[in-house]
Parts: structure tokens; C-alpha cells; sequence
């Protein structure tokens, strides 16, 4: 199926066409008609299977059809992160070039002033974070009295975070009277409720279970001792076709030490997390986007919604501790039909990470043995596959180990 087939008008086709999409990935090809036809929705999909041009396509098109004489805010959408927000207002850039459409993010941990004087210019679509919302909600800067959309994204993260009782003070200052649209990766028990409160007659939507790992993603294990993670890191990233890396830790202070020790290898890296500023968070995402910067090391909630186009390599220096948690990670390479690699480091402390994440993807990671800082697997590990898997991204060479890509750079 092509965009065309979506009943989509010209002006939204064209910026899709600017942008080189021309298939809608699954979610799209499902959601985009349903919200056209001005049902609510609920989405059940992970990061990076195109969830945000899923919603904010017909979004655009249905706020440009149906003119409105009441001024003010018409569609919101509520997102758990800044970054996250960012992304998604820069997608409504994105689409709605040719639409006579105002847009603009909130988000906290800047000056609220920049924000402030675009609401009082006036917007069609508010892309925000609950904290920030809430506040210029009451400080009168916001009113939602005119709401005909409104769009919860990322809706399982938001009760990780903390985040569910500000999204339920928005919900009921919302009209009566208006289309939702929801999304979650995971359906728990106090998600599935507030979708039950708030959705009428939806269509289900659900693609890529979260148990599922792309087959574009090669993986593989390492086994390793803690202490040589570092210094395992630095091996990989000798092989100069490794052109950028995400690389993800458990912790805020991990994610610091990593870059400090790739610092002292001259490797150019950045850390994102919650203790980090908006303005540094923000840099250091540009200019990974830009290959100014090699390496960038995140925490979980902190990398929530990253998108970077060819993103070749995810490196897991810490197994996450939630199984569901590094089908997330990996998935953000190997998109769009690009193949990816995903490397992951497993220590003595984390084999029953590991265990848990075999169980989930019922399937056991390919270890790759050959590198300087190899241990035997954990007793509690299952027994991987003898030799080198089939397709392997690896090949020996004399002193270690380098890297194969097997897709386009």
C-alpha cells in the first residue's frame, strides 16, 4: 500500500513526498484511516514503528477540513518527555508544511517565556508534557475549552514516571465532545482502565507484540566481567564503521562514568538523563543527530522516543532489569527496513536479566566469544548456539575482533 491509497489530501502527500516516505509502515496503514473517519482510537505500539505520523497525519488533514470558528487550542497531544514532545512537534513541521496550521511544544525545565508568547499568538495543535501543561494552565496561559483532539501518547510510560495523576487532571478539562486518540507499548491493569474511561467505541489498533524483536536487528551477547565493560566499549569502537552508537546504562551516574571513560579514549560521546538540563539534553541529542557527537549514553526514560534516522548500532553496556525494557532499546535500530546491530554486555550480577529476556523473546542471543574480555557464560545463562551464528555481524581478526556491517552506511 502507498500513502496515496489513504485517502490523503495534496498537501500532505507533497510533504510526505518531501520527506522519502512513500509505504506507510503498519500502524499508519491501520490507524491513518480510522482517525480519518473520526473514531476514537486505541494504539497498541512500541517506539519506532511509526506511531507519531500514525496520529499526527490525520490529525493535520482532519483540523484542515474542518475549518472552526472558535479560536483556540483544538488538538493536544500529551506526551510523557521533552524530548519526546520535541520530536512530535517537529513531525507536525514536518507534515503540515502545506497546511495553514499553528503549532507549538511545552515542556519544562526551561523558560516558560518563549512558550507563552507562541499561545498567545495563537495555535491550532499543543503538543505537551503534563508538568509544564498544568502550570500554564494555571496561570491562564492555556484553556482547553475548544479541544476537538486529544492524543495520549506514550500512556504506559506516563504511569512509570509518575506522570498518571497529572494526565487524569487534564483529562477532566477536556470537552465532553471530542475524538481521543491513545497510545501505549503495554496494556497494565491501570492503563487498560483509564483507556476504558476515556475512549468511546474505539478501534483497536495493535502491531509488533512487545515480545517481538525486529528481524532486522542482528544481536548479539558478550560475556564479560563488570570491570571490563569499559574497557570491551572502547574495543568495539575501535572499528571506525561503527559511525554513531546509543548506549544505554541503568543509572544516571553509570551513564556519566561511561562517557568519562570513552573521554579518556578520545572517543567523542554525551550523556542524556533526568539530571542533565533541557539545553544540554537537547545538545547532545542534536549533535548526535549530526554525527558531532560518536557515542550517546542514556538511561531508559531519558532515551524514551529518540528517534535518529540510520542508526546503526545500540549497545546495551547494562542489561535492563525489565525484559520488555530491551526489545525498546534495540528497537531503535534496524528501522524502516535498514538492518541494525545490537550488542549487549552481560556480567555475573545480570544473569537473570538475561534469563528473563530469553524467556520473553523465546529465543537465546548469539554470543560472540571472540574479543580480549570474554568469560565463560554465567552458570544460570542458557547454553548459546555453538560457533558463530549464521549472518553474524562479526569476523575474526588478528588482536580481537571487527565489526561486518551488512547494510548501506
Amino acid at each position: 500500500m502507498l500513502f496515496e491509497q489513504l485517502g490523503l489530501i495534496e498537501p500532505i502527500l507533497s510533504a510526505l513526498e518531501a520527506e522519502g516516505y512513500k509505504t506507510p509502515t503498519p500502524i499508519q496503514e491501520k490507524a491513518i484511516p480510522v482517525v480519518l473517519k473520526q473514531r476514537d482510537l486505541l494504539g497498541c505500539a512500541q517506539t519506532g514503528t511509526g506511531k507519531t505520523a500514525a496520529f499526527a497525519i490525520p490529525v493535520l488533514q482532519l483540523l484542515s477540513e474542518n475549518k472552526s470558528k472558535a479560536r483556540g487550542i483544538r488538538a493536544l497531544v500529551l506526551t510523557p518527555t521533552r524530548e519526546l514532545a520535541i520530536q512530535i512537534d517537529e513531525s507536525f513541521t514536518a507534515y503540515g508544511r502545506g497546511l495553514n496550521l499553528k503549532h507549538t511544544v511545552v515542556f519544562g525545565g526551561v523558560s516558560q517565556h518563549a512558550q507563552t508568547n507562541a499561545l498567545r499568538n495563537g495555535v491550532d495543535i499543543l503538543i505537551a508534557t503534563p508538568g509544564r501543561l498544568l502550570d500554564l494552565m494555571q496561570q491562564r496561559f492555556i484553556q482547553l475549552d475548544h479541544i476537538e483532539m486529544f492524543i495520549l501518547d506514550e500512556a504506559d510510560r506516563m504511569l512509570d514516571m509518575g506522570f498518571i495523576h497529572d494526565v487524569k487532571k487534564v483529562i477532566a478539562k477536556l470537552p465532553q465532545k471530542r475524538q481521543t486518540l491513545f497510545f501505549s507499548a503495554t496494556m497494565p491493569s491501570e492503563i487498560s482502565s483509564l483507556a476504558n474511561s476515556i475512549l468511546r467505541d474505539p478501534v483497536r489498533v495493535e502491531v509488533t507484540p512487545v515480545s517481538t524483536t525486529a528481524e532486522t536487528v542482528v544481536q548479539a551477547m558478550f560475556f564479560v566481567e563488570k570491570n571490563d565493560k569499559r574497557k570491551l566499549l572502547a574495543h568495539l569502537l575501535e572499528d571506525g564503521k561503527i559511525k554513531r552508537a546509543l548506549v544505554f546504562t541503568r543509572t544516571k551516574h553509570g551513564a556519566d562514568r561511561v562517557v568519562k571513560d570513552l573521554h579518556k579514549e578520545n572517543i567523542p560521546a554525551e550523556a542524556i538523563h533526568g539530571n542533565k538540563s533541557q539545553q544540554a539534553r537537547q545538545r547532545a541529542l542534536t549533535n548526535f543527530k549530526n554525527s558531532k557527537t560518536r557515542v550517546l549514553v542514556a538511561t531508559d526514560i531519558a532515551a524514551r522516543g529518540i528517534d535518529v534516522d540510520d542508526l546503526t548500532h545500540v549497545i546495551n553496556f547494562e542489561l535492563p532489569n525489565i525484559p520488555e525494557t530491551y526489545v525498546h532499546r534495540i528497537g531503535r535500530t534496524g528501522r524502516a527496513g535498514a538492518m541494525g546491530i545490537a550488542l549487549s554486555f552481560c556480567d555475573s550480577e545480570e544473569k537473570t536479566y538475561l534469563r528473563d529476556i530469553h524467556r520473553l523473546i523465546k529465543s537465546a542471543i548469539p554470543v560472540i566469544s571472540d574479543h580480549p574480555y570474554h568469560v565463560e557464560p554465567p552458570p544460570a545463562a542458557p547454553k548459546p548456539p555453538t560457533g558463530a551464528p549464521a549472518g553474524a555481524p562479526f569476523v575474526r581478526k588478528k588482536g580481537g575482533m571487527r565489526m561486518r556491517m551488512r547494510m548501506r552506511m
